[in-house]
């Protein structure tokens, strides 16, 4: 097994012993495992943070005087506290590339209206465009509209190319002309 500095340990059976609790009462009151106190004051495992702030409410005793003789704990706190912040500040910042997607709008909005041309290119690309299309692109309505009514049209020019050419061909005739 691993020891782990005892500063910490030693603090924390000299808290417990002061307020006259057992580990088993510190554990129930924790609502953790006696074995867990046992570990903690043996040094061969840190308390969490949480843990570390109610056992310090349960002593009397602050943080600072828990901490005090344990440098590498100490440390470990800073770098927590450092990553809350760090978190903090990311939360803060709203990600402004999420409403500045003018540009893909109007690519999707093209597109849509250029596949409108070839009537069987026109019913599948506009779904596509549907299904890439956000809320945050600067024409997002209009991009489902224009690609619903591209569909349809398209739709409907590729019934009337199907059925002029293989469901219904037509015989053409050529006749020559004497001059």
């Amino acid at each position: 097994m691993i020891f782990i500095d005892n500063g910490l340990a030693i603090q924390l059976k000299e808290a417990r012993s002061n307020t006259g609790y057992s580990q088993n009462d510190v554990a129930t009151i924790l609502h953790i495992t006696r074995q867990s106190v046992s570990k903690w004051e043996r040094g061969i495992v840190y308390p969490d943070l949480d843990n570390l702030i109610r056992l310090s409410d349960i002593y009397k005793v602050s943080i600072d005087d828990l901490v005090n003789k344990n440098s590498e704990l100490k440390s470990q706190i800073k770098l927590n506290n450092k990553k809350i912040k760090e978190q903090k500040e990311k939360l803060g910042k709203v990600n402004t590339q999420l409403y500045q997607n003018t540009n893909e709008g109007i690519f999707l909005l093209i597109l849509v209206l250029a596949s409108a041309v070839v009537p069987p290119i026109g019913v599948v690309l506009p779904i596509y465009v549907m299904w890439r299309n956000t809320k945050y692109n600067s024409f997002h309505k209009t991009i489902y509209i224009a690609s619903i009514v591209v569909v349809l049209i398209s739709l409907w020019g590729t019934a009337i190319f199907i059925n002029d050419n293989w469901l219904e061909p037509t015989h053409t005739e050529i006749y020559r002309v004497n001059e």
